[in-house]
C-alpha cells in the first residue's frame, strides 16, 4: 500500500489523507504508489464496434473523452448517428437469427465464459483504463469493477443451458435485439450487468456507453472479438444524449434496458409506450441509511463511509442521508468527522487514494449547486480537510448536519461525496422519514437487534436493503427499485426475465 514516514506536529489540513500515529505529535502520510498507466494502449482514435468490427462513424464526427483527474484528453471516439444506430441493428438482427438464438446454450455459455476468463486475464488493464477514463481509484477499479463484471459473466453463463428450469415456462425464448444504454458511473460493470443475462438469454445487443467513459465498452469489443464470438452479437455506439435516443427509437429493437438519471428514465418510458417494446429502467437513488442506538459505532462508520464516499458518491444506491438515533447522534457525526479526516484524495491511480476525481465539469457544477443550496438553506456544512489538486474536478467528502427533510440536499440526488445528516427518535419515525422521498431504490439498517432489522425491511419501500454493511453485491442477487427508481430486475434469476419473451 505504500510506504509512510512519520511527520512532526503539523496542521491536519496541510496533508491529503494523514493518519494520526499513535505516538502524540505525529503524523504518517503515505508515500505515493502509483500504478503504472503504461499496462494499457489507449489509441488515439476509437471507432464503432459494428458487426464485429472496428469503423468510423457516417458522418465522420468525433467526440475527446477525457481524464477527470487531470482534464488532459485520452482519446477521439467516433460520434453514433442514425446511420450507425440503422447498421449496427441490421447486424444485431442478422446475427440473432442466423447465429447466436439457433445455438444451443452450452455453446453460447462457452462464448460468456471466455469473455469472462479473458476479462479476468486483462483485469489490470481494464482496471487501469476505468479509473483513467472515469476518475475512480484504482482500488475500487482494480477490486470491485472488473471482478464483478467477471463474475456476472461467469454467473450467466452457467444459466444459459438452463433456462428451462429458471421458472419462466418450459421453453423460453429470447425476445430478439436488445437496446443497451448504461451510466458512466460504472462503466464496464453496468456493461456487464447488461450484456451477460442478454446473451445467456440468446438476444443480440447494440450497447450505448455513456460519453464521458467509452474506453473501456470498446475494449470489452476488442475481448470479444479475441473470444470469438460471432459478428454482431455485440455492437458498441458510443455518443451522446443523441445516439441513445435514435437507439431508444429505432423500430428494429426489441427490448430497451436503460441505467441512468430519472428525467431521461421518464423520458425513455414516454418515448417506447404503445411500441411493445419490453423495457427495463434502473435509476436515481436518495437512499436512507438508518443508524440505530445500539448500532456498533466502529462498524457503521466504515458502513456509512463505503456507502456514501465510495466511488465519490457517484452510486445511484449511496446512502446519502444518514438517519441517526437522536440519544447517538452526537457520537456518530464526531466520530464519523474524525475518520473522513483519513480519507486521502488524489490521483486515481495511487494505490492509497479513496477519493478519487468527479467525472465531469457537468457534475461538478451540479454537486457544488446542491451543497450551495444547502447553506442557503440553513444546514451546517462540514467538509474533511484535505488538498484538492490543481487541475481536474475534485469535491471534497463533506457532510451536513441540521438538515431538514424540505431541503433540497435530503430530496434530490446529488450523485457525489456530500451526506446528509438527519435525526429520528422510533423506529416508526425512522420508517416514516426513510421512505418520505420519491425514490426506492436502496436502504441500510445498523442495529444489534435482529428483529428490529426485520421489522424496517418490511416496511421500508426499498428494492435493497442491506443489514450492518452497505454496498454489497453479488451477481445471483436481484438489484432494482420502486417508485422513481425504476423497474425490472438486473442480476439473478430474476434478471433473465427482460430478455425472456415469457
Amino acid at each position: 500500500m505504500g510506504s509512510g514516514k512519520p511527520k512532526s506536529g503539523g496542521d491536519l489540513a496541510a496533508t491529503s489523507g494523514p493518519l494520526a500515529a499513535p505516538d502524540a505529535g505525529l503524523i504518517w502520510e503515505y508515500a505515493p504508489a502509483p500504478e503504472s498507466r503504461d499496462i494499457v494502449s489507449i489509441a488515439p482514435e476509437y471507432g464503432l464496434f459494428i458487426d464485429g468490427e472496428f469503423r468510423p462513424a457516417e458522418s465522420g464526427r468525433t467526440f475527446a473523452t477525457l481524464n477527470p483527474a487531470t482534464e488532459e484528453s485520452l482519446s477521439q471516439v467516433a460520434e453514433a448517428g442514425p446511420a450507425d444506430v440503422d447498421r449496427a441493428v441490421t447486424a444485431a438482427r442478422s446475427a440473432y437469427e442466423r447465429a447466436w438464438s439457433v445455438l444451443p446454450g452450452s455453446e453460447r455459455a462457452k462464448y460468456l465464459f471466455r469473455i469472462a476468463r479473458l476479462l479476468q486475464e486483462r483485469s489490470r488493464e481494464f482496471a487501469v483504463l476505468e479509473s483513467l477514463d472515469n476518475g475512480k481509484p484504482i482500488r475500487e477499479s482494480r477490486d470491485v469493477d472488473i471482478p464483478l463484471a467477471a463474475a456476472h459473466f461467469f454467473y450467466y453463463a452457467g444459466w444459459a443451458d438452463k433456462l428451462e428450469h429458471a421458472g419462466y415456462g418450459a421453453d423460453p425464448r429470447p425476445v430478439g435485439v436488445a437496446g443497451q444504454v448504461i451510466p458512466w458511473n460504472f462503466p464496464l460493470l453496468m456493461a456487464a450487468w447488461k450484456l451477460a443475462p442478454a446473451l445467456a438469454a440468446g438476444n443480440t445487443c447494440v450497447l450505448k456507453p455513456a460519453e464521458t467513459t467509452p474506453l473501456t465498452a470498446l475494449l470489452l469489443a476488442e475481448v470479444c472479438q479475441q473470444a470469438g464470438l460471432p459478428p454482431g452479437v455485440v455492437n458498441v455506439l458510443t455518443g451522446a444524449g443523441e445516439t441513445g435516443a435514435a437507439l431508444v427509437s429505432h423500430p428494429g429493437i426489441d427490448k430497451i434496458a436503460f441505467t441512468g438519471s430519472t428525467e431521461v428514465g421518464k423520458q425513455i418510458a414516454q418515448a417506447t409506450a404503445g411500441t411493445g417494446k419490453k423495457l427495463t429502467l434502473e435509476l436515481g437513488g436518495k437512499a436512507a441509511n438508518v443508524v440505530f442506538d445500539d448500532a456498533p459505532v466502529e462498524q457503521a462508520i466504515e458502513g456509512i463511509v463505503n456507502g456514501i464516499f465510495f466511488n465519490q458518491g457517484h452510486v445511484c444506491c449511496a446512502g446519502s442521508r444518514l438517519l441517526v438515533q437522536e440519544s447517538v447522534a452526537d457520537v456518530v457525526v464526531d466520530r464519523l468527522q474524525r475518520r473522513l479526516g483519513t480519507l486521502r484524495l488524489g490521483d486515481p491511480l495511487d494505490k492509497n487514494t479513496d477519493i478519487g476525481a468527479i467525472n465531469s465539469r457537468q457534475q461538478l457544477d451540479k454537486i457544488t449547486e446542491l451543497s450551495a443550496a444547502g447553506d442557503a438553506e440553513g444546514a451546517h456544512r462540514w467538509t474533511a480537510p484535505c488538498q484538492l489538486p490543481a487541475s481536474g474536478f475534485w469535491f471534497p467528502p463533506t457532510l451536513f448536519t441540521g438538515v431538514s427533510q424540505s431541503h433540497r440536499i435530503a430530496r434530490e440526488e446529488i450523485f457525489g461525496p456530500v451526506l446528509s445528516v438527519l435525526t429520528f427518535r422510533t423506529p416508526e419515525e425512522a420508517v416514516a422519514k426513510a421512505n418520505n422521498t420519491p425514490y426506492g431504490l436502496s436502504a441500510g439498517v445498523w442495529t444489534d437487534k435482529g428483529s428490529r432489522i426485520l421489522w424496517m425491511a418490511q416496511r421500508m419501500r426499498a428494492g435493497v436493503v442491506w443489514a450492518n454493511t452497505y454496498n454489497r453485491f453479488d451477481p445471483a442477487s436481484p438489484f432494482g427499485g420502486y417508485q422513481e427508481s425504476g423497474y425490472g430486475r438486473e442480476g439473478g434469476r430474476h434478471g433473465l426475465a427482460a430478455y425472456l419473451d415469457v
